[in-house]
């Protein structure tokens, strides 16, 4: 059973603050930032008092990554992988298209010590606008594709269930991405011997995982945002023209998520190390997770606000 913890709420000034990432030095240090629905970077102070917009996307922004030289990655669901300079808020595009074909779905990225971009595209069919249609019809269309140095971009998984969050390992000997449809998290070993083997870090999560991240205790922190849904899980499994018409009746009527907000941190062994949940009352479907020198951070698809909780 998850450990219950206090959950302190800080606004923002937009909705759906997706992923949250923390600055670890500089003058900022461990302020929070997130990107909003409209765009827009925002800069948190650690304890939520001050809040500047440090950048805008012009577009979606969702998972979000420190680069080494300081800059920020985001992985925009409309523009791709950007990069944005939090000095001067200018931001350029670093991955628009992969094969020339533009990403319907850019997600989540994790970035190596090298400069290495490893990032999800989570369709190929659906945009975030229907994001629900990718889900329930479960095209297993996601990727975990990667950039190198050298601007060379590399499809290295393909055929996922809803690609979404990424992360390496502390001593970046795998990379690990989550599969939200099929509620495991992919790994994926870069060294020793099984490199270029894929294996699972988690199988038959509780709940449908979002954005994933290691930790600055080296854990790959985990969010669950939606617990299991056995009636999506029929449709999932169930005809291709039975899921396409699901989709296709109004919104108030389709399955939706349940409020929670829960975290899991798993070691490089797939053991679980933490599980955390806080009431779901001010906050809830915890998409974006950073745990930072004993507090994790949280981000959501919906809510206009970022959270944290003490481990």
């Amino acid at each position: 059973m998850p450990e219950t913890r206090e959950l302190t709420v800080h606004p923002v000034p937009g909705p759906g603050a997706e992923d949250v990432v923390v600055l670890s030095s500089g003058p900022h240090e461990g302020a929070v930032l997130t990107g909003t629905e409209d765009g827009a970077i925002w800069r948190v102070g650690h304890d939520g008092r001050r809040l500047d917009r440090v950048a805008h996307t012009g577009g979606r922004p969702l998972g979000l990554e420190l680069l080494p030289d300081g800059r920020l990655l985001v992985c925009d669901a409309r523009r791709g992988v950007l990069v944005a300079d939090l000095g001067t808020g200018a931001v350029e595009s670093l991955v628009p298209a992969v094969d020339g074909r533009a990403m319907k779905f850019c997600n989540n990225a994790a970035v190596a010590a090298d400069g290495t971009v490893w990032f999800s595209d989570s369709s190929q069919h659906f945009g975030i606008d229907r994001w629900k249609d990718d889900f329930v019809q479960d095209t297993r269309t996601g990727r975990l594709l990667r950039r190198d140095p050298d601007g060379s971009v590399h499809v290295v998984l393909d055929g996922l269930a809803f690609a979404n969050g990424v992360a390496l390992s502390r001593g970046e000997d795998y990379v690990a991405v989550a599969e939200t449809g099929a509620r495991t998290v992919v790994r994926h070993w870069l060294t020793g011997p099984r490199a270029g083997q894929r294996d699972h870090l988690v199988r038959d999560l509780p709940g449908y995982p979002d954005n994933i991240a290691r930790g600055s205790d080296g854990l790959i922190w985990v969010t669950i945002a939606s617990p299991r849904d056995p009636v999506v899980e029929r449709l999932q499994t169930g005809p291709v023209w039975l899921r396409r018409q699901v989709t296709r009746i109004p919104a108030p009527l389709q399955p939706k998520p349940k409020r929670t907000v829960r975290v899991m941190a798993y070691d490089d062994q797939g053991v679980l190390v933490h599980d955390l949940d806080a009431p779901a009352t001010s906050f809830h479907m915890a998409t974006g997770v950073r745990e930072h020198e004993g507090r994790v951070w949280l981000g959501s698809l919906h809510e206009g606000a970022v959270a944290v909780m003490e481990v």
